[in-house]
């Protein structure tokens, strides 16, 4: 069994569609942390009754933050963190010091359009092709290995908010997937 940790900020949609297909594998999904606490993503840990850790930013160095956040790593024994929606980059000490790998689903066909608001800068920029990578963290933003990605044609007509629910659909399907396919690799090592 491998153990995974979720990172996210917002709604949790992404979180959600992780949590219900780690549930039906041999893994544990064994914590939430989230850095909002008004975010709706915690509501849907408690839901799933899974473990939830609030951090916060605030009056803090990063270091402080992210050696906080180790400290969780280390007594839940994580060997996978994925980052669903989690708005805080992860410095080159938090990346140096966790043994295991850091996974991250970005809204366009990476290398375009890498950072925030992708889907609407390829929406805006009139690609007829867009998609999801998914995508091992490394110091640069967005810039690591990617493992996985998919995409689709672009409709004509199709509206802003229309290919913002298709990238997302891809999201909950495919992102869990390439989580599950890690956490088994990971497993396999571990024997």
């Amino acid at each position: 069994m491998a153990r995974l940790a979720v990172f996210a900020s917002g709604n949790g949609s992404n979180f959600q569609a992780i949590a219900e297909a780690v549930r039906k594998t041999g893994h544990s999904l064994e914590f939430l942390l989230c850095n909002k606490q008004s975010a709706y993503v915690i509501e849907r840990a408690r839901l799933l009754d899974i473990p939830v850790y609030l951090v916060s930013y605030r009056d803090k160095t990063r270091e402080e933050v992210e050696r906080e956040i180790l400290g969780y790593t280390r007594r839940h024994h994580i060997d996978l963190i994925a980052l669903a929606g989690y708005m805080k980059l992860l410095t080159p000490f938090f990346l140096s010091s966790f043994t295991g790998d850091i996974l991250n689903v970005h809204p366009s066909l990476l290398p375009k359009y890498a950072g925030v608001n992708a889907i609407e800068r390829s929406y805006r920029g009139g690609d007829p092709e867009l998609g999801i990578s998914v995508i091992k963290i490394d110091n640069g933003v967005d810039t690591g290995p990617v493992l996985f990605q998919t995409s689709f044609k672009r409709e004509p007509a199709a509206t802003l908010e229309q290919v913002e629910a298709k990238i997302h659909e891809l999201e909950h399907t495919h992102f869990p997937a390439v989580i599950i396919r890690e956490l088994d690799n990971r497993d396999k090592r571990n024997r």
